[in-house]
């Protein structure tokens, strides 16, 4: 089975005393939080237009970032909050590819500017500004928007992906990023060596984190000394100082064909000439934790089996990373749908839930759901048994069926009796199955009798469906 891709705590690179603790943020208070929230003159641009070709089929009409996550957010949700959480209050995303799904969300969510009109989060679509071509690298997205920053003027520009799921205190980036008087600084975290292979850029520090030299996705990975099975990955973070930004990404007339991602070609370049440092994500703090939670908590989900086991975590008693730590709270769309509901409660027809996350809107309806997480307006007919399997928004899933270790997305209807999950090579036939056997129903995508099934959530629905 593939493994998700997880920070690591190799000895040679553990954070120094001095480094921020729990304990610590807690003690601080309120005071030392909002200080550092302070970031009024840094912008924020979301490189939000990838692909996601790794999360097919879930990619196959929405870009990576709208892709939903844990019940009730979209990947994106992540990274918007945590620069809003630190006070970065002006925020750009870049999209491009399948961008709907993604502007509507933005739309409906993060309109930080009905209320003051210099906070914002805009969708900017790929418009050709600088040419012909669409964007060709993360480089080349903020270069043909390189008008904005001028625009703004801000002192510092964070430059940060959709793709990833974690909580950060951008703050505490930003601090060490002017305390050291740095031009560029790079979150960074060890990861193992066959993680980051061919996925991540591949970083390499002096005693003081400066960066001495950098690789994207090499096919093998310049290892930590001392500790061969580990490298310092690149999160595809980056804080720059503005005029080391636009100076970078100009140069006359812009990127080259080949410099255009900022990994492969703007950063090794500016190693040259200018003060780059890494950033150890590992002492970055909220001002809470839980005792089970994990202080750096960063998943790259950009595959479905990584993705699927991030949403499986949740579903925990004590998660690596916990949805409900109002300290640093995730923001996504407020819906006004109605609490879940579980009705039915006789033998072998009792509407229950162990052990999984369950959307506002749903029913469960004399059915079993373990280990699990559920969307918004699901219906689960009874006698069915759902277990270790996601469930997006609007899926309506007929009586006795039986699904297991299952990715169910939006706007499908499962008939009755339906097995998914039993029979590897039977559901090769009918479904997406990926490397390591789970079962991906598209979305929209349940074909009965040639005909494509869209559950009807305008009808009224009593318990029993």
């Amino acid at each position: 089975m593939a493994r998700s891709l997880e920070p690591v705590q190799p000895s040679i690179l553990r954070p120094s005393a001095w480094l921020w603790s729990e304990k610590a943020d807690v003690l601080a208070g309120n005071k030392t939080m909002e200080k550092e929230r302070n970031n009024d003159n840094v912008l924020g641009i979301v490189l939000a237009g990838g692909r996601g070709e790794r999360l097919f089929p879930l990619t196959n009409d929405r870009a990576k970032p709208a892709v939903p996550f844990g019940g009730k957010y979209r990947i994106i949700d992540f990274v918007l909050s945590n620069f809003v959480n630190s006070g970065i209050r002006r925020i750009y995303v870049l999209t491009q590819f399948k961008s709907q799904s993604l502007i509507d969300h933005l739309e409906a969510g993060w309109r930080l500017s009905d209320l003051l009109q210099d906070r914002f989060v805009k969708a900017v679509p790929a418009q050709m500004r600088t040419g012909d071509g669409w964007y060709s690298g993360t480089a080349d997205a903020v270069y043909q928007n390189k008008h904005l920053i001028e625009r703004d003027k801000p002192d510092l520009v964070a430059v940060f992906s959709a793709d990833h799921i974690y909580r950060m205190n951008v703050a505490q980036m930003i601090a060490e990023h002017r305390a050291k008087q740095a031009e560029v600084t790079v979150a960074a975290l060890p990861v193992r060596a066959e993680d980051a292979t061919g996925r991540l850029g591949v970083i390499q520090i002096d005693r003081d984190w400066r960066i001495i030299g950098f690789d994207e996705k090499p096919s093998e990975p310049q290892r930590i000394p001392s500790e061969a099975e580990y490298a310092l990955g690149s999160m595809g973070n980056y804080l720059f100082n503005s005029r080391v930004l636009c100076d970078a990404l100009s140069g006359g007339t812009g990127p080259t064909p080949a410099s255009q991602d900022f990994g492969g070609d703007v950063i090794p370049t500016l190693l040259k000439t200018t003060k780059v440092f890494a950033y150890d994500f590992r002492k970055n703090r909220i001002p809470i934790t839980s005792r089970s939670e994990e202080p750096s908590y960063w998943r790259d989900v950009g595959t479905l089996s990584a993705y699927y086991e991030a949403n499986m975590d949740l579903r925990s008693v004590a998660p690596s990373f916990n949805l409900y730590n109002q300290s640093w709270p995730i923001r996504t769309v407020a819906y006004d749908n109605p609490p879940a509901k579980f009705v039915f409660d006789e033998s072998g027809r009792r509407g229950e839930s162990v052990n999984s996350i369950v959307g506002e809107g749903t029913i469960i309806s004399g059915s079993l759901v373990r280990g699990s997480v559920v969307g918004r307006n699901v219906r689960i007919n009874s006698y069915s048994l759902i277990e270790d399997s996601i469930i997006m928004d609007r899926v309506e899933i007929g009586r006795s069926c039986r699904i297991r270790r299952a990715i169910i997305d939006k706007h499908n209807v499962i008939p009755a009796g339906t097995e998914i999950g039993a029979n590897v090579a039977k559901d090769r036939e009918r479904y997406f199955v990926s490397d390591d056997n789970i079962v991906v129903v598209q979305r929209g995508g349940l074909s009965v009798s040639g005909s494509t099934l869209v559950p009807d959530m305008t009808r009224p629905y009593l318990a029993e469906l």
